[in-house]
């Protein structure tokens, strides 16, 4: 059996990579998060015994170290992060902080036994497009931003600890990934949202800034393919779809295959932010994925289908609150008194 940690396990990326690999019975999973930006409706919706949610800070080193020290982790996938352009942008302090959870969950790693960390970089740390498509060994990383600069800081950690102390790693660098788990508060979820209601769909500025989006379902695929395959042990590579769309052009988009009547209303451009084009070079990762991507229509669709059935991924009611547990009771770990706020931590060592 493999035991297997994902932070940020309550989030759109690591709860669906939570979700399939419990299908695995040869897996153990410790899902962590936060919740601040997570949802318990992410978690698996089955009863087992091969998975468990403890609700912890990896920022905070006395939360995180109970869970590392806890269990003998063959892998760990660190995605917890403070993400989303404008809440990123609007809280630059929180977002520095992840390099506390960077540190913290290095050194717990490299002294239990941990294999290999998956780190979850970004596009961000490539700024402003120079050279496109974007290259892992040969575009400049220029952003200014601290999402940016907290993403490419802990990219050096990970360089530094496996040249130090051997530890292996492997860095994605996501590009725009979106499924049913995906909050609204984001571009293609959000447009997607708006047209089912009818509602105005708004885009920044002219809408000629360009992105790709990546489904879900292929981001897991390459990232279970990656981790059985053993590829990219101590290496970067891009993950996301080498389609590039104006997201003018997807607000259109979205309306023609929901056959939407909504509005494009255009509001002023962010001062900041907002990079003019993400456009990434794929061929490490296709080599490894070896088939087509999800077209982006069917993706659309699939959302809005989970959209309508299950209502938004992660509702106003369960931020920035202790959130009610007991319908994953039988996978959630106690909450003990530790003189603090609040702290959860494993029942017993596995």
């Amino acid at each position: 059996m493999k035991n297997i940690l994902v932070t940020g396990g309550a989030g759109n990326i690591g709860g669906s990579l939570v979700n399939k690999l419990v299908e695995d019975p040869d897996n153990f999973v410790v899902a962590v998060d936060n919740l601040f930006t997570g949802s318990i409706k992410k978690l698996p919706d089955i009863r087992s015994t091969n998975w468990k949610f403890i609700r912890c800070d990896v920022n905070d080193f006395e939360d995180i170290s109970h869970v590392l020290l806890s269990y003998s982790f063959d892998y760990v996938f660190h995605y917890a992060a403070v993400v989303g352009v404008q809440r990123t942008l609007s809280n630059p302090m929180l977002v520095l902080k992840d390099i506390d959870g960077i540190r913290n969950i290095l050194k717990l790693s490299k002294n239990t036994g941990v294999k290999r960390i998956f780190y979850s970089s970004s596009s961000e740390v490539y700024g402003e497009p120079v050279e496109v498509p974007q290259n892992e060994k040969t575009t400049p990383l220029n952003s200014r931003l601290p999402y940016a600069i907290v993403k490419n800081v802990g990219e050096a950690y990970f360089r530094s600890f496996n040249l130090e102390f051997g530890l292996d790693y492997t860095i994605f660098r996501f590009f725009n990934t979106y499924g049913p788990l995906q909050s609204t508060d984001f571009v293609i979820t959000k447009f997607i949202e708006a047209a089912i209601k009818n509602n105005p769909i708004t885009v920044y500025g002219d809408g000629s800034q360009s992105r790709t989006f990546f489904y879900i379902n292929d981001n897991i695929d390459f990232t279970l393919k990656t981790l059985n395959g053993n590829h990219f042990v101590n290496d970067i590579v891009n993950v996301g779809s080498d389609f590039e769309i104006s997201i003018l052009k997807l607000a259109q988009l979205v309306k023609e295959v929901l056959k939407s009547g909504s509005k494009i209303v255009h509001l002023p451009p962010l001062q900041e932010g907002d990079m003019k084009r993400r456009y990434p070079d794929i061929s490490k990762m296709k080599k490894v994925l070896s088939r087509e991507l999800t077209s982006l229509e069917y993706g659309i669709r699939a959302v809005a289908d989970s959209l309508r059935k299950l209502g938004p991924a992660d509702p106003e009611d369960l931020r920035g609150r202790s959130p009610d547990l007991s319908e994953v009771s039988g996978n959630v770990v106690k909450i003990r008194n530790t003189g603090r706020e609040e702290m959860v931590c494993p029942d017993e060592p596995q």
